[in-house]
């Protein structure tokens, strides 16, 4: 999906959060349960901003009706690489409605889910006002 890759490689939150749909669910490659609304994955979004470096796409994947898109990503998480894979749906007006993440390997795994729930308090204050938030078991 052109304009989302194009967002978050311009680092441009404000375009990324435009593109998702209010209702999105955001599955996170190291919590239990979803993220459910708009505010709140906005708000993971821009903490997994915060503690990936080196972020970069390197292969896109797009379903035969256009809907549904993988977006295959390398990075790093302090010392470890990280490879992942951003799975996006589009609802009937082209918003994200579902966004699922996966993430080898599972030591990088292990430090981004230290690192981002590092971040979860902050996360939660920036989705406040916006949405409810409940935590899952395991940080995002």
């Amino acid at each position: 999906m052109k304009p989302f890759r194009q967002a978050v490689e311009a680092d441009d939150h404000a375009a990324i959060e435009a593109l998702l749909a209010e209702d999105v669910v955001f599955t996170s490659p190291v919590a239990f349960k979803p993220y459910a609304g708009k505010a709140i994955t906005a708000a993971i979004l821009r903490g997994v901003s915060r503690v990936l470096t080196d972020f970069r796409y390197v292969r896109e994947i797009t379903g035969e009706d256009g809907r549904d898109h993988a977006l295959v990503f390398e990075a790093r998480v302090g010392d470890r690489a990280i490879t992942g894979c951003d799975f996006l749906h589009l609802n009937e007006q082209g918003l994200i409605d579902d966004f699922m993440v996966m993430v080898r390997p599972l030591s990088a795994a292990q430090a981004l889910a230290e690192a981002m729930g590092a971040q979860f308090d902050r996360i939660a204050a920036e989705a406040v006002g916006t949405a409810a938030v409940t935590a899952p078991e395991t940080p995002a």
